[in-house]
């Protein structure tokens, strides 16, 4: 299975996300260890406002629905600013 590397770990489809905390859209800190116990859809973009964020973004929204039917979480992570994040 291929993987990504994040934060310096790969992660792999299936395998339990290493902890890390992060600033939500609204500066609010949330760790990973917020959503144990749920499946947590985690998915990662180099950039907001750009047309593949906003294509990737729009897709999850359009599978959100679906997503909670099946009691999944659906969190992105960029490496932009708070007040970037804020605009999406």
């Amino acid at each position: 299975m291929p993987g990504t590397k994040c934060f310096g770990v790969r992660i792999e489809i299936g395998i339990v996300a290493p902890e890390f905390a992060l600033a939500d859209q609204n500066g609010e800190e949330r760790r990973l260890s917020d959503y144990r116990g749920q499946k947590v859809i985690l998915y990662f973009y180099p950039k907001d406002m750009t047309a593949g964020c906003m294509k990737q973004a729009c897709a999850f929204g359009e599978l959100y629905p679906q997503f909670r039917e099946k009691g999944a979480v659906v969190l992105g992570v960029s490496k932009d600013s708070v007040a970037s994040q804020k605009k999406i």
